[in-house]
Order: C-alpha cells, then structure tokens, then sequence
C-alpha cells in the first residue's frame, strides 16, 4: 500500500475516533504556535441541557539553561501557512540540496545556529527541534492539531505529515505528544528524504515548585547524489541530443546514504522560596467570581420559593465584601535550579556505488577502510547539569532586576574508526561558571546580560558574554521599539573540526585556534507603519569552516574530491542591514524582506550581497467566514560563490580552488523562484492550493541554490491542518 494512503488513512481514523466540539469562530491556536488566553463559548443544547465547554490554549517556551518561561507570540503563520511546508524556510532564505527534507544553510549569516559538538544534525535544524524552541502548552481542553501537505505522485512527490496533541490534568500539569514525519521521494534521481521524529513532553506550573520534561527521538535518512554530473541539462538542455526527464538526469552518486538517529531527554525544574501577600484579582478573575456570585443568588432565589424565607437575608448571605476582589497571592523570592539535558547521537555513512576517482585518497586505506563500500560511523553522547540559585526580580519595588549565578559541568564522549579494527574514543570534561542580570517585567524597558567562563577540561579558557536591551515608547499613537544586542565569545572549534576519522576525509587538528566572534547588532521596529530595520555588525578572527575541491569531469561529473578543515587566522568583518516593510490598501497587501551583506573575506564568508523576499496578496473573505488569501510571493537573492556541500561529511562548505590551482566554482543566483497560491481559513480548519516556481521556464533556466543541485520545477501542492477541541 503506498505510504501517501497509509498517511489519509491515519487521518481519517484520528477523525473518526476523536470526539470534537465545532465552533462558529476559531480559537487562537494555530497549530499549537498562537498564544493568547484563555476563553469559553456554550456548545448548542443537546437533550435540553447546556454544556459550556472551555476553549483556550497558551502556549511558552522555555530557557535552556534556567528553564525561565518564556510567552509565545500570537499565531503568525496563518497567512503564511502555504509556505510553512519548504525547507528553504518561510521566505526562502535557506540553500537547500532541492528536496523536501534535504540538508540547508541560511544565506543570512546573522541567522545561522552557532555550531553544536555533533555537527552532523544542524543541517537539518528544521526537523530536529533545540528545547529552547519548542512548545509546551496549557489548554483548558485537550486539544489536537493534524497537519498534512503533498504534492507529486509515489514515484517522485514529497509528503509531510504532523499529528500534535496536548491535555491539562488539571491548571498546573500538563502533558503532550507530537510526531512528524517527512518523506520526500525526489523528483531526481537517488536524492530521497525520510524523517520521523517523536516527542513527549510535561510541565508543571505549582506555586513552590515548577518542571518542565522534554524527551524526543529523530531518526533521518537521506539519499545523496553528489548533484547531476552536468548543470546544462538544466541550463541548456536544448545541448543534448536527447530530451531528459528530471529523474532520467545522470547523477554523480547512486546508493550513497547518510542516516542519523539521535535521542534527547531534556529536564529543568525549580523549588521557590517566598512569601504570601493580598493582592487584586485581575479582570478575568472577578468577572469570573461575579458569575459565582450571580450563581449563589440564583440558588438562593429558588431555595426562598421554596422554603418561604425572605430574600433580603439570602441575598445578604451571598453579598460580596470589600475583600472579595482580593486574592493570596505566593510572591517568590529565591529561586533554587536544576537543569539536565542528555543527547545521544549516531552517525552512518553509507556508500556502495562510488565512481573511482571520485576521491582523492590523501591517506592510506588500511584495516576496515580496505574495503570496496563505504561504512562510515561516530558516535556521540553529552550530559549537561547546570545549578542555579537566582533572586527574582519583581519581590518588591526595590528588586528592579533579577540574578542569577550558576555553574554547569559538561560530560562529552566521542567514537571514531581507528585504522584497525577497533575505535578510538575521546572523553571530555568542562565545568563552567557564570551569572545572569535581567529585566524583563514591564512594559518600557527590559534588558538581560549572560557571562559564563570555563575553568578547566577541553574548554579551559572559553568566554562567552551575551547582552541585549530593549526600549519600549508610545509615539503618534503606537509602539516604538529600540533594541540593541551582541555578543563576545571565545570558544574552541567544536569536536569534529578538530578530530574526525574515515575512508576518505581524516584530521587530528590540534593546533586549532580559540574563535574569537563579537556581534553588535540594533533594531528599529515601528507598529504603525508595519516597518523594522536590523542592522548588525560582526568581527570574526580564527573562523574555522570546511572547505571543498574537486575537479569536474565529462564522463562522470567529479574526481579528486577533498575536504578538510579551514582557520582564517585574519579578522573577518561582515556588515548586515534587513529592511521589513508591510503594506495594505484596501484588500490589496504587500509584504518584504531585503537584506544586505557584506563580507570582507567571500573565500572564508561567503554571502549574497543581496537577499529579497517580497509576497503581494489580496485579502478577503468569502459568505464572511471563508478568510482568503490570493497572491504570489518571490524569493530572489544576487549571484555569489555559494556554500557547496560535501555528502561524505553531510555538510556544507566552502568552494575553493583545486590543489592545483585549477577554478571549478560556480555561482548562484541572480534568479527569482516565484510561488502562485491561495490561502485560506475556515472555523478549525486552514488549507492551501499552490503552483510552486511558476516561473521555471521563464528566463535562464539556472535554478540552482547549492551549485549542482537544480530546485524542483513547476509542482503543484496542496496542504491542510485541522484543529479539534475535545
């Protein structure tokens, strides 16, 4: 049975057998992205009785290192919902090797994730979530969100499919479940994406006592090609004496896989120390208390029919005093932390059809790398405690900000291939100390500063000092915010750029330089007009990167491939403005993004100078429930020296020269990809329909964001996620 039709079949089961509450208007939920609060609405009389049923969902994430909470912003994405489904991300600004599910980097370098101990899997940070990013929630009924977008046919389509589900036991705890899975099957040949990922997770919010509990598994397996062997069958396919399907384009690779699985378990939870006090209910509460309140009367109203006793002395009874609208409130004032993440990582490389000649060979293949396949393996596994007391902010009017002081101890263990039959392990200790100052109660002003040095173990003399403050001011009716952020972090190149075995590629790098990075970046964002500029600033000496040659050949694409690991002992300097701009007129709406860039060294940054996205659409509604967005958006960004990627490491780099001085890069860009869609949202429910790269014939047929890597041409697509209240 094709997979597509296991996929329809498990969602009409979980339809079937899920007892759902409709209602006329949707709730703030968005997937489980939205925020807001909480609201009740009355279900429709059944049997003659009416059944109020609460609807509400909250939605926070949470610190990686205190487990501070932090609130959600509001659902965004609806009316980007269409674009949600590309790995080139929400407005086009990651390379990505063409397929849904296939590794990316973003092109806007201010962007990127700082670099893990298990590089392996940040390619692909789409898919595997960082605690720090994912969401808990708290809903006053269970709730479950499915999600699902296809397009192609079994032989070449691409299908995403996520099921998330979250239940409160009670207003402190909490519980969720959610799966994704991606297949992507490609439209050329042996470049296929399969992605399953499963996470439970809970949370509990007492007064004394609060603990959050994220545990995952991921599993990814991809097929790598190593690109078509020649970009003019894309270009000039006109060249050929033949005409080429996409899946009948020659590639350099075929039965080559790179596969990862991983498994996390992420705890933090807190013992507070405080105080009681009388405080005012807020609004909800005594609106809340008046329905109580309205109910006793009514009580009381029936039992005087009844019993014949006088309704003044009930409705004294029931009467509220001044103190009514007063509550306890717990006021903590220390807070005593605990957090432990551990991620265990396995990495396979696996190759049974390599081209001879297609590596270099730099190193003698002895022991288990004599043999003809490739079977390249590490392991890996961190245990990371952090303890922290903190004094909260917020006690009392004096306590204008809180502190923390903290220490972290961090256990790291390695595997790689020896050249015998056997494995080299590496074990690493570190312990860390640091501490925090914060604001971030009010509405004006908020600011937060991190420092935390190493003391001894592999990352004995690391610093890291993380700042950012934010202005909050009211002018010509709206909201102005100024804010400033940076950093100043010297930190060891992680593991695998200093060590990494296999039948090809191989480096003990010992004399690799602390990388010395300091970032100053400020915003500007005005509610008013819709518009935000960013503008950063960073300086980067001992920049550490793969770099990448190979020759290009006619008869089958590649030779002399190698990898290996760069250090830029010169100051990189690298200039970033972003311009966001929003628009309406009437049903008429014009959304974008440019970004400028600038570095001063493209062989060991390299950037487009120009990065655009911009997204015209009409917004309306049909019979005033069906809400409508029609329009088409474009993804554009000037031609560079664009990251390349290597299979046999799964990473991107650096296109260089080869050793002999010979040129084989390639640009790209200097193309537009342009989306036509339709949008909409219906009560629960939100659905799209899509031509993606409408523009595929259009011009010079270079669609290529990875050089060799051709995009998908015109695909129709279609996508929709439903929500449903119990």
């Amino acid at each position: 049975m094709p997979k597509r039709l296991h996929i329809l079949l498990y969602i009409l089961l979980s339809i079937s057998t899920t007892s759902l509450a409709q209602f006329e208007e949707p709730i703030n939920d968005g997937g489980f992205g939205g925020g807001g609060g909480f609201d009740r609405r009355n279900q429709d009389k059944e049997g003659g009785n009416n059944k109020e049923i609460p609807v509400g969902l909250k939605v926070w994430q949470v610190d990686e290192r205190f487990g501070d909470r932090r609130n959600a912003e509001p659902d965004t994405l609806s009316p980007m919902f269409m674009n949600t489904i590309f790995t080139t991300g929400l407005r086009g600004e990651y390379n990505t090797l063409g397929n849904l599910g296939s590794p990316r980097i973003n092109r806007i370098f201010i962007d990127r994730q700082a670099d893990g101990q298990f590089i392996f899997t940040q390619p692909y940070d789409f898919f595997i979530k960082r605690p720090q990013d994912f969401l808990f929630t708290n809903t006053l009924s269970p709730i479950t969100n499915l999600t699902y977008n296809t397009c192609g046919d079994r032989l070449n389509g691409e299908d995403h499919f996520t099921a998330k589900f979250g239940v409160n036991v009670n207003k402190r705890l909490g519980f969720g479940a959610n799966f994704d899975y991606i297949y992507g099957r490609g439209y050329y040949d042996s470049q296929s994406t399969s992605h399953a990922n499963y996470t439970l997770y809970g949370s509990y919010l007492g007064e004394r006592y609060e603990a959050h509990l994220l545990a995952s598994l991921n599993h990814q397996k991809v097929a790598e090609n190593g690109g078509i062997t020649d970009d003019d069958y894309i270009v000039h396919p006109e060249s050929f004496r033949e005409s080429y399907t996409t899946s009948e384009i020659p590639v350099v690779l075929r039965r080559n896989w790179n596969r990862n699985d991983n498994q996390h378990v992420f705890f933090t939870h807190r013992y507070n120390v405080g105080f009681n006090r009388k405080v005012r209910m807020t609004d909800e509460e005594i609106e809340a208390k008046k329905f109580a309140i309205a109910s006793q009367q009514e009580q009381a109203e029936k039992k005087r029919l009844e019993s014949s006793d006088s309704l003044q002395n009930m409705t004294e009874e029931a009467a509220p005093i001044d103190t009514t609208w007063m509550k306890n409130e717990y006021v903590p004032v220390t807070s005593f932390i605990h957090t432990a993440q551990f991620d265990n990582f396995k990495r396979i490389y696996q190759a049974y059809e390599t081209p001879s000649d297609y590596y270099a060979e730099t190193f003698p293949t002895i022991g288990p790398f004599a043999a003809d396949s490739i079977y390249d393996q590490t392991r890996h596994y961190q245990l990371r405690n952090t303890f922290a007391i903190s004094m909260l902010e917020g006690f009392n009017k004096w306590a204008k900000a809180g502190v923390k002081v903290f220490g972290t101890h961090y256990l790291r263990h390695f595997e790689l291939p020896d050249t015998a039959d056997a494995h080299t392990s590496y074990n690493e200790h570190t312990l860390s100390i640091g501490g925090q100052l914060s604001k971030t109660q009010g509405k004006t002003l908020h600011y937060n500063a991190v420092a935390e040095a190493w003391l001894f173990g592999e990352d004995a003399g690391q610093l890291k000092i993380d700042a950012n403050i934010d202005l909050n001011f009211r002018l010509f009716g709206d909201t102005v915010t100024l804010a400033a952020r940076g950093f100043f972090h010297r930190l060891s190149p992680t593991f695998y750029y200093r060590h990494y075995h296999s039948r090809h590629f191989w480096w003990d790098n010992s004399d690799l330089s602390k990388i010395i990075h300091s970032r100053i970046e400020g915003l500007f964002s005005y509610q008013k007009t819709r518009t935000t500029l960013r503008v950063a600033v960073d300086e980067i000496k001992n920049h550490t990167y793969f770099g990448q040659s190979y020759r290009i050949t006619e008869n089958y694409g590649r030779t002399n491939n190698t990898v290996g690991v760069r250090q830029c002992g010169d100051a990189i300097t690298l200039l970033t403005a972003s311009l966001s701009q929003n628009l309406t007129l009437g049903p008429l709406n014009w959304e974008s993004v440019v970004t400028y860039q600038k570095s001063t060294n493209e062989d060991a940054i390299s950037v487009p100078d120009l990065n655009i996205y911009t997204n015209l659409f009409l917004r309306f509604k049909i019979a005033r429930v069906l809400s409508v967005d029609l329009g088409a958006d474009a993804r554009f960004f000037t031609s560079y020296y664009a990251p390349d990627y290597s299979p046999a490491i799964g990473q991107f780099t650096q296109q260089e020269l080869t050793p002999t001085g010979d040129d084989y890069r390639v640009k790209t860009g200097n193309r537009p990809i342009v989306n036509a869609y339709a949008n909409f949202h219906l009560k629960h429910t939100r659905f799209f329909v899509m031509m993606s790269h409408i523009n595929e014939s259009m011009g010079k047929k270079d669609y290529f964001f990875t050089p060799h890597y051709p995009l998908n041409q015109r695909v129709f697509r279609f996508g929709v996620s439903w929500n449903f209240i119990n």
